[in-house]
């Protein structure tokens, strides 16, 4: 397989991928280049080479999934590159040849993946009280903690539909509308993308001896030193 000419059909790749200088500037706008080993003119750099094995490397690396999409390169770059819209083309195309699970980043994309498209599809919401635990959420803090062990008589407090018909905040998504949201995704591609994961993730968990479950909780949860820019 050609990648570069894959790449190329990509509308994302075809908006972002023009006459890059290696003048530097998307690196030093990247949020991410600041805390990650992560250089966005690099990655422009080795695709615009047309090296079948260095895209190749590429795909299958972390570097492509250090990148936040925030579009900072976009806004700053002289001759309007967009490095972060190349990396949403490798990004799909390292998941459609299943090169994610490769790299130690990429393969937590199963774990968000289950996690935010089954909220979407299954409560209407990308993240929800009712899936959001404090056990995979430390970082939230305590005082989060204690609002999602009352969370009714919080979200009842503040107002909120909790988990009730009609209208409010958080309120339940009538079965019709979750009809319609997995129409959309079966249309535009998103479940023949989330079968793709799982697949392409089930091969690895069988590969690295794991069950699912345990694949699960060590992508979601394990990070070795060496991503960012302190070692650590």
């Amino acid at each position: 397989m050609n990648y570069f000419e894959e790449l190329n059909k990509d509308y994302r790749f075809k908006e972002g991928f023009h006459t890059c200088i290696n003048c530097g500037t998307c690196t030093a706008v990247c949020p991410a280049a600041e805390f990650y080993r992560y250089d966005p003119r690099k990655i422009v750099s080795i695709v615009q080479t047309r090296d079948n094995d260095a895209i190749e490397a590429l795909l299958k690396s972390e570097t492509i999934w250090y990148c936040g999409e925030c579009m900072s390169c976009v806004t700053r770059c002289p001759r309007k590159n967009g490095p972060g819209l190349v990396v949403m083309a490798l990004r799909d195309l390292s998941i459609r040849l299943g090169f994610f699970t490769e790299s130690e980043k990429g393969r937590q994309i199963y774990p968000l993946t289950k996690a935010l498209n089954g909220n979407v599809l299954n409560l209407g919401y990308c993240v929800h009280p009712e899936t959001f635990t404090y056990r995979d959420h430390p970082e939230s803090g305590p005082v989060f903690e204690w609002a999602l062990a009352h969370k009714k008589d919080v979200y009842e407090r503040l107002g909120a539909n909790f988990g009730k018909e009609g209208p409010g905040a958080l309120r339940k998504i009538p079965q019709e509308d979750l009809d319609e949201l997995k129409a959309i995704y079966d249309v535009t591609g998103g479940t023949e993308r989330l079968q793709l994961v799982e697949h392409y993730s089930k091969l690895k968990a069988e590969q690295m001896g794991m069950t699912m479950e345990e694949y699960t909780e060590y992508t979601f949860t394990h990070c070795s030193p060496g991503h960012f820019n302190d070692g650590q």
